[in-house]
Parts: C-alpha cells; structure tokens; sequence
C-alpha cells in the first residue's frame, strides 16, 4: 500500500504550487497537481533511464503506442490507429494549436463557463475571437444548457472546446449529454475539440468516461481528443500529452499548426509514460479510493459552513465552491488572508467561486478546512 499520507516536503524544488507561497504561512491547494509521489514504477523507470546517462533528441517507442492503443480499447472499446496519434509538450500546448489549425483569423472559438482557464486564453492567444455560453444549474448538478450553446455560435464559429469530466465542475458527462452538444455541433459545423486529461480519475464508481470521438463515426470525424498521463499519474512537470486525430485532413492541419512551435515531448516524459500505462494501474486504484475519502471530507466540511456550497466531485481532485453568499467583497482574498491558498473562481470566469484542490495528504487538508472554518466564524462573529 501507498502512504498517501506522508508529506513529502516540496520547498526548494520549484514547485509553482508551493513557491506561490514561499516563506507566507498560506496552504497552496490551488493549481492541479497532487502532493503525492508518483507510482513507484514510474520512479524507477526515470533512474534507469537517467543512469543511461545519454539525452539525445528521443522519439517515442512503437511500446508506448502501442500501450496507449491497448489501453483505449480495453477501456473504451476505441479502436485508434497509431498515425492518429500526434505527440505534444503539454495540454495547453494541444489547445492552442487546436485553435491556431481550426478557421481564419476572428473566426468563432466556443466554450462553456466556468471553466480551465486555458480555455478561455487560447483562442485570443491565436487571433479568434472568443464565446462563452454558461453551464446550467438543474437539481443542483450543473449541465450543459444547449439553448445558450445554441445563442452563442454565430456564422463565424469553427470550433468547440469541451472540457470532460470537466475542470472546475468535476463533472463526467454522460452519453446523452454529450451526444446533446455533438448534435449542435454538427447542425454547425462545428469542429470539437474534447480535453479528456482527467478521463482517469472517476471518483464515481457508477459513472464511465466516454471519450466524445467513441459516439459515432461521424462525430469522430469532426473530433480533436487530447489526453495525457500527467494528472492521473502526477507527472505533469514531464511535459508529454498527445492528441487523437482519426480525420487525416484534421490532423494535417493539426500538424501544420504544431510544426517549428511545438516540441516533441522530452526523453523522460516519454519513459514516465510508458512506465505509468504500463506498471501504474495499482497505484491508480489506491490513489482514487484515497482522493474519494478526501472528496467526501470536503464535501462534507464544505457544505457544513455558512455561505459555502459545493457539489460533489464525480472526477477529478478539485471541488469548485459556490462562496457568493459570503458578506465580503473577495472570497479569494479572505480565505487567503486565513492561511488558504485556493483558485479564484474569476480566472474561470466564474466569479465568486473558488477551486479547492484535494490531491494532498488528508492532514494538510484538514489543516485547511479547519482554517476555512475558523474564518468563517470570525466573520460571523465580528
């Protein structure tokens, strides 16, 4: 068994979580990667691979395609052919380029808010415009309102980019949701861009993933999945996700946006990939059953202060919080000044939420619910 209750003490190793804070008595449960260590088998893979001691310009293996292909069809059954496959250094990366390949410049970018902030960047970042449509609250579990989806394309829209299991919401959609948003999509023309990075880490056990590309064949067509290992196996910092691409005119446009921008993902990435497909599946299941309990601890905790409210996190380690009831003008700021570092819900275009990152050991976020709630209790005593 994993000790995923042992601090392991990242100050020092430039950690933009923790270096956020340096030397300020602020918890850091903000950006999205765990404090936990990575599998065991990934470890031992990066000394090996280290102890060769020669880091020349590296591809990936015929192993790891071939590893990543099996995975997706015993996990979904999605037959994917390895020319489908287009490395990439990292997600974001994979969004921009997405938004660079796909219309002409001020054409139309889609997306739902709140949401990742890169969602919202990345089409600015390469001369499109940006729409927005707001995800719907019903029965208190936030879904897609496809009549705002609807308002927002205009004749200039090319693209839509889905976020599943969404990242701040924790949800995982289901298949008629997202045959719902594949319906509009195609009424339009519009192509998908689907960020699936967090497709592992299903907290509810009654709830599948369901890559959008496996709805049908003509969605498929008109599908840019992205996916990674760096959440699930918290490797991020080795910089290697990819994207799947089963339309061969797609993904050339694809690969024209990348080329002389993108580099490939670096040797290390390559080996920790390889190792956490490979070796990782045990330290997964032990890591989820952990991040459950620290799910249900927040939600909990959570929904038992005054002016909080959250709902439960079907995938992911990030709670997204509802703290508009709260009598202050910056929820951020205050739970900051009370030792809580959080994500402010405004960088999500969700103002006047916040992201709570429990990918820690269960002490550190005991130690910052308690500090949520002691300020919460100065608040209403003040």
């Amino acid at each position: 068994m994993i000790d995923f209750d042992k601090k392991v003490n990242r100050s020092g190793t430039g950690a933009v979580k923790w270096d956020w804070y340096k030397d300020r008595d602020i918890l850091p449960m903000w950006v999205a990667d765990m404090d936990f260590t990575s599998p065991p088998a990934v470890i031992e893979a990066l000394k090996q691979r280290a102890e060769h001691g020669v880091f020349g310009y590296t591809w990936h293996t015929r192993e790891l395609v071939d590893v990543i292909i099996e995975r997706l069809h015993r996990l979904y059954q999605w037959q994917v052919q390895p020319e489908w496959i287009v490395w990439l250094s990292g997600l974001v990366s994979g969004l921009n380029v997405t938004c660079r390949a796909i219309g002409e410049h001020g054409d139309s970018v889609v997306t739902t808010i709140p949401v990742y902030p890169p969602f919202l960047s990345a089409p600015q970042n390469q001369d499109r415009t940006l729409a927005t449509f707001m995800m719907a609250k019903n029965n208190g579990d936030w879904q897609f309102d496809l009549d705002a989806f609807e308002k927002a394309i205009s004749p200039t829209s090319c693209l839509f980019i889905l976020c599943n299991p969404h990242n701040p919401l924790g949800r995982i959609f289901t298949r008629n949701e997202l045959l719902n948003v594949a319906e509009v999509c195609e009424k339009h023309d519009l192509i998908i861009c689907s960020d699936e990075i967090h497709c592992d880490l299903l907290l509810d056990r009654d709830k599948s993933h369901i890559p959008t590309a496996t709805l049908a064949p003509e969605i498929a067509e008109r599908t840019i999945t992205l996916m990674a290992p760096s959440k699930t196996f918290n490797i991020a910092g080795l910089g290697l996700s990819f994207a799947i691409i089963s339309n061969e005119g797609l993904r050339k446009k694809f690969e024209r946006a990348k080329q002389g921008i993108v580099p490939y993902p670096n040797l290390f990435g390559y080996t920790a990939a390889l190792a956490a497909y490979k070796e990782g599946h045990v330290w997964l299941q032990q890591v989820l059953d952990y991040l459950r309990e620290n799910a249900r601890i927040v939600y909990e905790r959570i929904n038992g202060l005054s002016g909080l409210f959250t709902t439960p996190v079907e995938a992911t380690y990030l709670a997204w919080i509802d703290a508009r009831h709260l009598p202050i003008e910056n929820a951020h700021k205050f739970f900051e000044n009370a030792g809580v570092g959080l994500s402010d819900g405004r960088e999500f275009n969700g103002p006047g939420y916040l992201r709570l990152n429990f990918g820690c050991p269960r002490r550190m976020l005991a130690d910052a619910l308690d500090r949520m709630s002691d300020a919460i209790q100065r608040l209403e005593s003040a």
